[in-house]
């Protein structure tokens, strides 16, 4: 579930504080050209599997690339820090007791909820900020065989820190009855432990998250302590520290809170979820699958990076983890077959964040919605999937579009596995998925459902030889779950200390009425000022933290502006993913120029433009019935036909073109139409402020409708016309990367 770089298959991940230069070493070793060189020298295809186990899983590609002997995933990472030696192997192992000690807490409290929800939240914690504290070094020289002294130092700091955390954590369980007696009253013993557990909090912040939320944070803090100081309606009457320490610590809104509790009841069982997929090679069959439905396709292999990375992320809600999971084996292809390198990074990117807003699984964020809402996760599902569909839809449109603008090849049909063999290879894993989306739309509690997939998923895979886990299988996804969820779980705590502050110096209701009152009532301009402070925030926070700290300052306005509540949550959880595609910082992206081999800032303006549903979508979100499912389905039906062709004329608007080059007439009447869909009611109150008369936004839907229409058919005329004239060229099959022209290689 972490949409931070913590994922499912171990890689560094790029660090939120300097993304360009450690995207890079998301790259997996011979993949960042069209070819993968096997063990023996030989290349071979990068959609063909390099490590044979004599069945039909022969058939899937090899996602992973790992070899046979590679070492254990806990060994992979302690190398990172610590080194091959001694110091790499003892805290290897702490790493490895560590992870097993975190993920089988977490099955303790899923299977039996033997604690109370504090307890859960404080022992969760002190693993995670332990892992990060053995995992993460607090420099970036302070590594084996960089900087002595800064090892050494950096060693100190570490054993400080876990003891401080351990402190901190069992401090409250153990005086659990005398903290509850004096409430309100608390001694200066426990504001200074709980100003000793910000620190700490802070610390494993700057290394698993980044500075940028440490210093938000920090604002936060200052804002709360300063209030009598500032002017104006943002001025208050002040916190005092040990108030500030005690609320954060103690309270029922600070580090403790439910946006930590989230993570630790729901989200966990679904990071274990994908890493058991992973690791049976579930990954292997959906990339597979994908490849083969629509290997054929204009744009196949871009289209097949569309489908797996939604396959994949529907069932991971993670990003970045995506991306490195399996980019390594579709950028490849999409080079191979003419992409550019920076479109096929941004293709990856804008397709990998798709899968934090489509269900089943979606991102940490949705389960925080759902608990914020206090409405069962089944029906975040139910209106989150018709948006999500449309989203990867229009990529799909995307890349179809790029593909002809650039005569990209087709696959050939050779090296795609047939549909049967794919089935073969990994049918059994659908099941599991299948189980899961039933329990939800069931109803059934997202911990007890996320359960029945594991074991569901553990058993089909013990039944056939390719997919069946060893005991070092085993460890390691129990380490894999855990370092997966670092960034996620130290993200949500640090957040439940804006949400603290925010509610001690009521920001949230002041910072509601100014934006509402500064924009005289506009939801659009609204809308606008929200999409801008997700960009600004998404400079330095993961999309988890960004979705809580927007949806608390902004999300009232949004409901004082008319939305329903689910609507301005899910417009806010939607905006707020656009850090992972959109440039300064764009984490996917940059983990996906890695593997491209690609300038990491050009890769994120082309999964900008890709991932421009994440823009688009929630203005029908805000201005139709696309999201009311429960509703009438005749005014569902025509949100849902009405928006997707607008969203189609907004694609052709943006790349400037279609089946042929759109002129720029054309591209102005196909970026007015759309808008005239997408916004249809603030047309009518434009309307009525400029010309006094009043026009019903169903016409101005109606209008935009049919113009959009009959420009894309204009398109579809024109170029049949074109081809019977034999002016427009058949895509022909590109049977290596040397018949590439050079421009589109490059």
């Amino acid at each position: 579930m972490a949409e931070t770089p913590g994922q499912a298959r171990g890689d560094s991940p790029p660090s939120p504080e300097k993304p360009e230069a450690d995207a890079t070493e998301a790259t997996v070793e011979g993949t960042d050209t069209a070819t993968v060189v096997t063990e023996e020298g030989t290349e071979s295809d990068p959609g063909k599997k390099n490590r044979r186990t004599g069945t039909s899983a022969d058939a899937l590609p090899d996602v992973d690339g790992l070899g046979e002997d590679a070492p254990p995933f806990w060994r992979r990472i302690s190398a990172e820090r610590w080194g091959e030696g001694r110091a790499g192997m003892i805290m290897g192992g702490i790493i490895l007791a560590l992870g097993i000690a975190l993920t089988a807490f977490q099955l303790y409290i899923a299977l039996r909820a033997g604690l109370d929800a504090r307890q859960q939240r404080l022992i969760h914690l002190m693993l995670v900020m332990m892992m990060v504290f053995v995992i993460m070094p607090p420099f970036k020289k302070a590594k084996v065989g960089e900087n002595p002294a800064l090892v050494l130092v950096g060693a100190i700091l570490d054993l400080l820190m876990v003891v401080g955390t351990v402190v901190v954590s069992l401090y409250p369980i153990v005086f659990q009855a005398e903290l509850a007696r004096r409430a309100g009253a608390y001694t200066e013993l426990d504001w200074i432990v709980g100003a000793i557990a910000i620190v700490i909090l802070l610390e494993a912040t700057r290394r698993s998250v980044g500075l940028v939320m440490v210093l938000l944070v920090a604002a936060f803090l200052l804002y709360a302590y300063y209030g009598p100081y500032i002017p104006g309606q943002f001025g208050h009457s002040g916190v005092t520290r040990e108030r500030i320490a005690t609320h954060a610590f103690l309270g029922n809104d600070g580090i403790y809170g439910l946006t930590l509790g989230v993570v630790v009841t729901f989200v966990f069982v679904f990071i274990l979820f994908g890493a058991l997929l992973s690791k049976t090679g579930g990954g292997n069959f959906f990339v597979g699958l994908s490849y083969v439905l629509t290997g054929r396709m204009v744009g196949g292999p871009a289209k097949g990076a569309v489908l797996g990375s939604a396959l994949m992320g529907s069932v991971s809600g993670s990003a970045i983890a995506n991306v490195v999971t399996t980019g390594p084996f579709t950028i490849p292809l999409m080079k191979k077959v003419g992409y550019k390198k920076h479109d096929a990074a941004g293709v990856e990117a804008a397709a990998s964040t798709g899968g934090q807003i489509l269900p089943p699984i979606m991102g940490a964020g949705a389960f925080l919605m759902a608990e914020r809402l206090g409405i069962p996760y089944a029906d975040i599902v139910k209106v989150a999937i018709i948006p999500a569909l449309m989203y990867f839809a229009l990529m799909f449109l995307f890349v179809d579009i790029l593909a002809r603008k650039h005569n990209v090849g087709l696959m050939k049909k050779e090296d795609l596995p047939s549909f049967g063999e794919v089935m073969r290879a990994g049918w059994h894993f659908m099941a599991p998925l299948i189980l899961l989306i039933v329990l939800l739309l069931n109803y059934v509690p997202p911990t007890q459902a996320g359960l029945a997939a594991c074991g569901s998923l553990l058993v089909v895979a013990m039944l056939r030889a390719s997919s069946r886990l060893s005991l070092k299988d085993f460890l390691e996804v129990f380490v894999m779950a855990a370092r997966s969820t670092l960034p996620v779980s130290v993200a949500c705590a640090v957040a439940g200390i804006i949400v603290g502050m925010v509610g001690l110096t009521g920001l949230g209701l002041v910072f509601s009425d100014v934006l509402v009152n500064a924009f005289a009532g506009s939801l659009f301009m609204t809308l606008v000022m929200v999409a801008l402070a997700s960009l600004i925030l998404g400079i330095g926070l993961p999309v988890t933290a960004s979705y809580v700290v927007l949806v608390i300052l902004a999300g009232p306005a949004l409901e004082q502006l008319g939305l329903a509540l689910i609507v301005a949550h899910m417009i806010v959880y939607w905006l707020s993913q656009d850090s992972n595609v959109t440039p300064p910082v764009a984490f996917a992206a940059f983990a996906a120029a890695g593997i491209a081999d690609s300038k990491p800032m050009r890769s994120g303006v082309s999964a900008w433009k890709f991932a421009k549903g994440l823009y688009l979508i929630p203005l029908l979100m805000a201005y139709s019935a696309l999201m009311e499912v429960d509703g009438p389905i005749l005014d569902l039906v025509i949100a849902i036909a009405t928006g997707s062709v607008a969203l189609a004329a907004g694609a052709m608007a943006i790349e400037g073109f279609f089946l042929r080059r759109t002129l720029l007439g054309e591209r102005i009447a196909l970026g007015l139409s759309s808008a005239l869909v997408l916004i249809a009611p603030e047309w009518t109150g434009w309307t009525q402020s400029l010309l006094s008369v009043h026009v019903a936004s169903d016409w101005f839907v109606l209008a935009g409708t049919v113009a959009c229409t009959v420009l894309i058919a204009l398109q579809v005329i024109n170029h049949r016309r074109d081809k019977a004239k034999g002016l427009v060229a058949d895509f022909g099959v590109v049977q290596n990367k040397a018949e590439v022209p050079e421009t589109a290689a490059n």
